[in-house]
């Protein structure tokens, strides 16, 4: 489309210096101007093209001229233009075919997450927490929990604030951001399973039901957990989730658990670099 609208623009252009040649032009006879004016002013739409072309049957002039001014031919020209659209589908679709092994989150991967996340702030909320939290039934826990979902769908949300508002939580979100997309989510439970902190809202507060509680702190002081890895469709990337167990350094208990989302992708990309 704008390669015919620079064609337009040049041929009016023509016309109108043409025009402006004839009327400072001395010739005096009126005659004689009008002989000359029209075989040098292509005014006529179908006269322009037909003097473009050798012939000077009408006939053959317009069917020369019918692809740069037919406005049906622009959109056939450029029918190839959705390709760039298919690569991309493809793209997504190899990308979604070839998983990224877990195994790529070797044990000095696990050592600099555990060093990153378990400091003196982590240790502190956890023994605080579970200080809180013992004795708490398990109909209890089921209640803040239920709360905590019913929250996570609401605006009004001064149960998941408390735990997001906190110093751990604070942290948890300073790592993930420092981690330049390595890590997607951070959060941590007591020994109970119930949130201590975490990088952004979970689904539930209460962990103790799943795996990534109950391969770890139900393990032991040295579990380790890394979930199956899954394709995360609206970010195009690989993920899995690392869990392991929390060790008091002064007490060598265990008293807790965290849940690191890896994003494999981003770390394949950088092992490969």
């Amino acid at each position: 489309m704008y390669q015919e609208y620079l064609a337009h623009h040049r041929r009016a252009r023509a016309v109108g210096i043409v025009a402006l040649l004839l009327a400072c032009s001395p010739i005096a006879d009126p005659v004689l101007a009008q002989e000359t004016a029209p075989a040098a002013t292509p005014v006529d739409p179908v006269a322009a093209p037909a003097a473009a072309t050798p012939t000077t049957d009408p006939a053959v002039a317009p069917a020369a001229a019918a692809p740069a001014t037919d406005p049906a031919a622009a959109p056939a020209a450029a029918a190839p233009a959705p390709a760039p659209a298919a690569a991309t589908e493809v793209a997504a679709t190899g990308a979604a075919a070839t998983p990224i092994a877990a195994d790529i989150i070797t044990p000095d991967v696990i050592k600099d997450m555990r060093e990153r996340i378990v400091q003196q702030v982590t240790i502190l909320s956890i023994t605080a927490a579970n200080k809180a939290h013992t004795g708490v039934d398990q109909a209890t826990i089921d209640k803040m929990d239920e709360a905590w979902k019913a929250e996570a769908k609401s605006d009004d949300q001064p149960f998941i604030a408390e735990i997001l508002s906190s110093p751990l939580s604070n942290y948890l979100l300073y790592i993930q951001a420092s981690s330049a997309g390595l890590f997607t989510e951070i959060f941590v439970m007591d020994k109970f399973g119930l949130n201590v902190g975490q990088s952004s809202v979970t689904s539930d507060y209460w962990q103790g039901d799943e795996d990534k509680y109950q391969k770890t702190f139900a393990v032991g002081p040295d579990a380790v957990f890394v979930d199956e890895p899954e394709f995360d469709d609206n970010t195009k990337t690989w993920r899995t989730q690392v869990d392991f167990t929390v060790v008091d350094p002064a007490t060598k208990e265990s008293i807790g658990a965290v849940t690191v989302e890896f994003n494999l992708t981003e770390l394949q990309r950088r092992l490969q670099s």
